[in-house]
C-alpha cells in the first residue's frame, strides 16, 4: 500500500529531506510576476525552471512554483528567490510523525497532555539510536485575521511564536517509558486568548517532520479566590467559580495545598454540588504566625466536548498574625476607645453644666433687669400720678380765697371792736 502524502510549511525557505522520503513536492509562492525560484540541493547543485533533471517535474504560474522530485537527495534543500512565507512542502514517505487526538479549542491557563509517536508502516518506530536523537518541539504561532490598516498588516507580517515545550522519549516527567516510541509531555497554555496555529515538529539531523493544527484559545472559565479570616474562631474560605456557559455544572473539584512557615503541608479538597457552578472549601485558620503559601489545582469538564480540564493555580502567599498579639491589641484599642468615650461624655457633662450655669445666670440677670424695669416704670408712673394729683390740689387751693373774701371783712371789724 503506497504511503500517504504529508504536507507541512517550509521555514526560512529551507527544508530537510531524510533518506526515508521517496518523493517530495515543493509548493513555493512568489511575489506576483517575479522570476521562478532556484532550488539548491544539499550538495550545492542548483535546479532551474528551464534546467533540471528528468525526474524533476516543474510547473510555473504567475506567483507560484510547484516542483516535484522523485527520490530526492537527503539533506537540507533551499529555495532562492522572492518567496513569500506561505510555502508548503508535500512529502511521500512511510516514516511519519503522529500526534494523538489534540483538541482544537483550549483555555487560557489550562494544562494539557500531548502524546506523539514515530510510525513506520503504521507501527511504532523504536530503533534506539534513532529515537535517542529525536526531540519533539511544540509551539503556538499567532494567526491574524485579514486586516485593512497598514499598521495591522505590518504586525501580521511578524506573528509571534510561543514555545509550549518539548517531548522526549526518555522516561522523564510525563513520559511513561523510555525509548518505547511514544513521546509524552504536559504543556501549560500560558498565552492570551486568540487564534493560533499549533506546530509540532521533530528532527534529529537526518529526520524532520511537522504537524500543524488550527487552535482557538479562549479566556479561562474558572477563577479561584482565597478569603482570609481575621478571627481565630472563623476558618479561611477558598472559593472556586466557573463560567456555566463553558463548564458543566457540578463538575468542579479542587485540590489545594497550604504550607506554613515551618513547611508543614495541609491538604484541602472539595467538589461542587450537582447543578452548581461554584464550590467553597473551608480552610483551617492556622494558629502559627508567619508567611503561609498555598497553591491549587482546579478540575472541571468542558460543557461542549466533555473534555476533562485541569487549571493549576500559581502559588500565592498570605500572612498569619499572632492572635495573642492581635487580642492584646484589640483589648488595648477597646480600652482606648472606652477611655475616649468616657472623656467625651465627661466633656459633654461639663459643657452641659457650663451651659446650664450660663443659662441660670442669664435668667437671674434677666429677671432682675425686668424687675428693675418694672420698678422704675412703676416709680415713674406713680410720680406722674402724684404730680398730677398735687397739681390738681394746688389748682383747687388758688380759687377758694376769692370766693370767701366778703366773709372775712366782718371778721376783721369784729376784731377791731374788741
Amino acid at each position: 500500500m503506497p504511503a500517504e502524502p504529508v504536507e507541512m510549511n517550509i521555514l526560512d525557505n529551507r527544508f530537510r529531506i531524510d533518506p526515508t522520503m521517496s518523493q517530495v513536492t515543493f509548493v513555493i509562492r512568489r511575489e506576483s510576476e517575479s522570476k521562478s525560484v532556484v532550488l539548491v540541493r544539499p550538495d550545492g547543485k542548483k535546479y532551474y525552471k528551464s534546467r533540471h533533471p528528468d525526474y524533476v517535474y516543474w510547473q510555473q504560474t504567475v506567483d507560484m512554483d510547484i516542483v516535484s522530485i522523485s527520490n530526492p537527495m537527503p539533506g537540507p534543500w533551499q529555495a532562492i528567490g522572492k518567496v513569500s512565507s506561505d510555502n508548503k512542502v508535500q512529502i511521500m514517505t512511510d516514516l511519519k510523525l503522529h500526534i494523538d487526538d489534540f483538541p482544537s479549542t483550549l483555555y487560557e491557563g489550562e494544562t494539557i497532555k500531548m502524546t506523539a509517536r514515530i510510525l513506520l508502516d503504521g507501527k511504532k518506530y523504536v530503533r534506539r539510536d534513532f529515537i535517542n536523537k529525536v526531540a519533539l518541539k511544540v509551539s503556538l504561532v499567532e494567526v491574524f485575521d485579514d486586516t485593512d490598516s497598514p499598521e495591522e498588516e505590518e504586525i501580521a507580517d511578524e506573528p509571534r511564536t510561543f514555545l509550549l515545550g518539548r517531548l522526549k522519549d526518555d522516561g522523564n516527567d510525563f513520559d511513561e517509558m523510555p525509548r518505547d516510541g511514544i513521546f509524552t509531555a504536559e504543556f501549560h497554555i500560558n498565552v492570551s486568548p486568540g487564534k493560533y496555529k499549533l506546530r509540532a515538529e521533530t528532527g534529529n539531523g537526518i529526520f524532520f517532520r511537522a504537524i500543524e493544527q488550527d487552535i482557538l484559545v479562549y479566556p479561562s472559565p474558572v477563577m479561584a479566590v482565597f478569603k482570609q479570616s481575621r478571627r481565630k474562631i472563623n476558618p479561611h474560605l477558598l472559593l472556586i467559580e466557573s463560567d456555566s456557559a463553558s463548564i458543566q455544572q457540578g463538575s468542579l473539584a479542587v485540590h489545594a495545598e497550604f504550607t506554613d512557615d515551618k513547611n508543614k503541608v495541609s491538604l484541602f479538597q472539595g467538589n461542587a454540588v450537582q447543578g452548581l457552578s461554584y464550590l467553597e472549601v473551608n480552610v483551617t485558620n492556622f494558629e502559627t504566625p508567619g508567611i503561609h503559601k498555598w497553591q491549587a489545582w482546579i478540575y472541571a469538564t468542558d460543557k461542549v466536548s466533555a473534555r476533562p480540564l485541569i487549571f493549576p493555580v500559581a502559588e500565592q502567599t498570605f500572612e498569619v498574625e499572632d492572635f495573642a498579639v492581635l487580642e492584646q491589641a484589640r483589648k488595648e484599642k477597646e480600652a482606648q476607645e472606652e477611655a475616649q468615650r468616657l472623656a467625651e461624655e465627661a466633656a459633654k457633662i461639663e459643657e452641659k453644666k457650663a451651659a446650664d450655669k450660663s443659662t441660670a445666670l442669664i435668667t437671674i440677670i434677666g429677671g432682675n433687669t425686668l424687675l428693675l424695669i418694672l420698678f422704675l416704670t412703676g416709680w415713674f408712673v406713680m410720680r406722674k400720678i402724684k404730680a398730677k394729683r398735687l397739681a390738681a390740689e394746688e389748682g383747687d387751693d388758688g380759687e377758694l380765697p376769692g370766693e370767701d373774701e366778703p366773709a372775712t371783712e366782718p371778721e376783721a371789724e369784729d376784731n377791731k371792736a374788741a
